[in-house]
């Protein structure tokens, strides 16, 4: 019987360690390709791409490549789960940073909304909703709204709907005259269904809209006018959520 010299042993347990962290590394790196690519598969979109896929009721419903850090815009909606430890952060399942819109507002308002979500004092609960006045030369927009989406475990597309609704609502309470929404599901790590979920959200704007443009006929209700909103999308989704908001609109207008 031949035996290893303790020298012998110690190459075959470093060589051993080195390839189960290549297979790691190779399957993380796999598993996030597929998220990337689950729902997709155009090449990315150049960052500032944007087009208006219809315009409904005096809204132009707009697709816009930007991070919500960078969106110039009198409100920026942005929306998050009930806190997990790192969810965010964690990548994969996450988006990796430099992709992860949610992560580059934690970094520009230095770490407040990571703060915020793990004290309790945002507790993410399906529709709460928080609203931050970003200091001069943190993200690029006025304001800030947090929309809570709940447990993540429970999450279904066509809880985007009424996200959307919401978004609307609170935005002619603040009388601005356009914002930007990201859903940013795919930065807090799921894999949703890029075209129904950007749909969903159109279609819920516009619902609420419509409500509003009903009271208002009856002299029930007093806003100013929406003219724009932009839906943000990442690099790899443009294509796919504009898809999906051409068809909402589509079926609205039918």
């Amino acid at each position: 019987m031949a035996y290893l010299l303790s020298s012998q042993k110690n190459k075959s347990l470093k060589h051993v360690a080195i390839c189960f962290m290549m297979l790691i590394t190779l399957i993380t790196t796999n598993n996030l390709f597929a998220q990337i690519t689950s729902d997709t598969s155009q090449k990315f979109t150049a960052i500032g791409t944007s087009k208006i896929w219809g315009i409904v009721d005096g809204i132009a419903i707009e697709s816009l490549v930007q991070s919500p850090s960078s969106a110039k815009t009198p409100l920026q909606v942005a929306c998050v789960f009930e806190y997990t430890e790192d969810d965010i952060y964690k990548s994969p399942p996450a988006l990796p940073a430099t992709l992860n819109g949610m992560v580059h507002v934690d970094k520009e308002l230095n770490g407040l909304i990571t703060d915020i979500r793990k004290s309790g004092k945002f507790k993410g609960h399906a529709f709460e909703t928080l609203l931050i006045v970003p200091p001069p030369g943190t993200i690029a927009a006025e304001k800030l709204l947090l929309i809570g989406l709940g447990d993540r475990n429970k999450f279904n597309a066509d809880l985007m709907t009424e996200i959307g609704a919401v978004a609307l609502r609170e935005a002619l309470n603040l009388g601005v005259d356009s914002f930007a929404f990201a859903s940013d599901l795919k930065d807090a790590g799921i894999d949703s269904p890029t075209a129904l979920v950007a749909g969903n959200v159109a279609k819920g704007i516009i619902q609420a809209y419509r409500t509003q443009e009903y009271l208002k006929s009856k002299n029930m209700a007093e806003y100013k006018p929406i003219s724009k909103v932009m839906l943000l999308a990442g690099p790899a989704f443009f294509t796919t959520a504009g898809e999906g908001i051409k068809e909402a609109i589509a079926t609205i207008n039918n």
